[in-house]
């Protein structure tokens, strides 16, 4: 084991703050909008840092590793092309916009008002279903991260029975997720977040600061300097060898992540928990800066765990991580999972294991609290519930929601156990995900701006995304070796269900969608009582309006956004300047590492500093403020979720 007592101490000590937040929040989960949404009452600061925190995971640090030690940093250059589609998103308010123009109270409500009844329910069946089989794989990556980060043996004897170590780890990381999310629901989950967030970004400043000082600046740049042609880890010309995690896999993402707008629903939570949708907004405009950090962190750790498996100077520690990783169980993928948590547990001195230990059990807790509530929620809510026609008490509302997650606890413990991994982390995320959001795209989409588009069309986009999506699950069982990804294949069932979605509404459409009603549009702008609605003056045009700031915006939230969009900007049009110099003149690795040391290391260690402190501070504060507004606020027994009223007609 290569923990100590004072690595332990700090685990304990960490833990036992988050528990005794959570143990408090406890007394204010009254109903069925607590135990949902948090009460809606959460503050930009507590949603920033609780969801930031729930995003990470164990096994987006174990992806982001696997990622960075197979492709280096300097791919990631590529990415920068997402700032200004990014950016084009949120000012147009693509999906967002229009969604809230139908006064839709969830997605799957809003398929029931596009399209019908049974594609809102066939809708929350498979958004559960591609839930679940995504969150298949969290438990056991972040129980071997434990395990072989914390030097447990592969097994333990029980009664003559041999049980593997990561299994007995997994069964406790999950059975204290459960209690957390089962008693409280989404307000213990964003209570525990937000604390564990906190905490996890103090322990990350101080890791990072340690492992660069240990292995320093000039052997990382050595160690990430000799590479094969064709595969830098600096120059992001000279990458074009790099095999998954190269410019496509990045490309890739950008659409997906653009086409998918409003589609995953594993945070589902986090949307409704904001004390009002300025709030919501801040939240998501300051955890870009977390994200930042956050990511830049991950970047530095993995090199430094780099330079230890590669770099001369360690080659008596790299032998000793390579025998220790060649003794991990699952087959060479799961190895090659464990690579960097192995190099990590030798390289980091005692205490800063032990912090490094208590963000990865943040992480696991986290990430499984956000995932157990949201699919579970969604079973219920999206599945069950249409086909009652008995309203619930809040008690059994409750009581059938905590049975869900309990069962959605039972099915990932089963898979992950069962479950043989054969791809990265990530390319399981892109396939898996494909399997609800492949077809989801085109029907939210196509739903929203074409009045064309068929229940028919709706139908035959889901079956042949998840199909095919399905079919490259098995196929990558059956056969690790195809050579077509999981990106890759997740993005081919999303071109092929937009395809069908187009051609299907063209052959079926015999009457346009009346989409002025179904938006609440002209005629049909009507207040909830039925009265017109008055004209109102649409805002000047400014420079300001064009960035999304609009009358709700303190002082203070202008500078805030108006910041971050110059920062955003400025990044964009320096990618934009090192591509057009580099496509006249070359620039030589030299400069590539000066480009990765200030834009990877400097500048984020400088602003990490600063939001620490600064979202820290604001956590905290906002936690007080939603204990205060929950102990006043009334409860509404009948706000539940529940769709009394559907204008299922439209």
């Amino acid at each position: 084991m290569t923990l100590n007592l004072l690595d332990w101490l700090i685990v304990a000590a960490a833990v036992l703050l988050v528990a005794g937040v959570a143990v408090f929040a406890l007394r204010y989960v009254k109903n069925v909008s607590d135990f949902l949404a948090g009460g809606r009452s959460s503050g930009r600061y507590l949603i920033c840092n609780a969801e930031g925190a729930a995003s990470l995971g164990a096994i987006t640090i174990v992806g982001t590793f696997e990622q960075l030690y197979n492709g280096g940093p300097a791919v990631g250059f590529w990415g920068m092309i997402a700032t200004p589609v990014g950016l084009m998103v949120a000012l147009t308010g693509f999906v967002i916009y229009r969604y809230r123009e139908t006064r839709a109270m969830t997605m799957a409500e809003l398929f029931e008002m596009r399209y019908s009844k049974r594609f809102r329910v066939f809708m929350g069946l498979l958004a559960f279903v591609s839930g679940v089989i995504n969150f298949g794989i969290f438990p056991a990556v972040g129980a071997r991260f434990i395990v072989s980060f914390c030097g447990f043996p592969e097994a333990l004897a029980f009664g003559g029975l041999h049980v593997p170590t990561f299994a007995v780890v997994m069964a406790v990381m999950i059975g204290v997720t459960l209690l957390f999310v089962t008693l409280g629901g989404q307000l213990t989950a964003i209570v525990t977040d937000c604390i564990g967030g906190i905490l996890s970004t103090v322990f990350f400043l101080v890791i990072v600061v340690v492992a660069l000082w240990l292995v320093g600046l000039e052997n990382i740049h050595e160690a990430i300097t000799v590479r094969p042609a064709g595969q830098s880890f600096l120059d992001p010309f000279d990458t074009f060898r790099l095999q998954d995690f190269n410019m496509w896999f990045i490309l890739i993402g950008v659409f997906i992540g653009v086409y998918s707008t409003m589609s995953w629903q594993g945070n589902q939570g986090f949307n409704a928990s904001a004390l009002n949708p300025h709030e919501a907004r801040m939240g998501r405009i300051l955890g870009q800066w977390r994200n930042y950090v956050r990511g830049a962190m991950l970047v530095i750790l993995g090199l430094c765990a780099y330079v230890v498996m590669h770099h001369p100077d360690y080659a008596t520690q790299a032998a000793s991580i390579g025998s220790q990783v060649a003794e991990v169980g699952g087959g060479e993928m799961i190895q090659r999972q464990m690579t960097v948590p192995v190099a990590l547990s030798h390289l980091l001195p005692m205490g800063i294991k032990g912090m490094f230990l208590a963000i990865v059990i943040f992480s696991i807790i986290a990430t499984d609290t956000s995932y157990m509530h949201s699919w579970g929620s969604i079973f219920i809510q999206d599945v069950v519930l249409p086909f009652r026609k008995a309203h619930l008490s809040p008690e059994a509302h409750i009581r059938l929601l905590r049975w869900s997650i309990v069962g959605v606890a039972l099915f990932v413990f089963c898979f992950s156990l069962l479950f043989r991994q054969t791809e990265y982390i990530f390319m399981y995320f892109a396939i898996t995900g494909a399997i609800y959001i492949g077809g989801a795209g085109s029907v939210i989409i196509g739903g929203l701006y074409w009045s064309r588009g068929t229940t028919a069309a709706a139908w035959s986009a889901m079956i042949v995304g998840s199909g095919l999506s399905v079919a490259a699950i098995v196929l990558k069982q059956v056969n690790p070796a195809f050579p077509l990804n999981g990106a890759i294949l997740g993005f081919l069932a999303t071109l092929a269900a937009i395809g069908v979605y187009v051609a299907v509404s063209l052959a079926t459409c015999r009457k346009p969608h009346n989409m002025e009603k179904l938006l609440r549009r002209g005629r049909y702008a009507l207040a909830e009582d039925g009265t017109p609605l008055p004209e109102v003056a649409k805002p000047p045009r400014t420079w300001q309006t064009l960035i999304g700031i609009d009358g709700l915006f303190t002082r203070g939230d202008r500078l805030q956004s108006m910041v971050l969009f110059v920062w955003s900007m400025g990044w964009f049009a320096i990618f934009l300047g090192a591509v057009i110099w580099n496509m006249i003149s070359r620039w030589s690795t030299e400069t590539w590492w000066i480009y990765l040391l200030i834009s990877g290391i400097i500048l984020p260690l400088g602003i990490g500093v600063i939001t620490t402190v600064w979202f820290g501070w604001g956590g905290i504060r906002d936690l007080g403020r939603l204990f205060r507004r929950l102990g006043k606020t009334g409860r509404d027994s009948d706000d539940d979720g529940e769709i009394v009223k559907n204008d299922s007609n439209l």
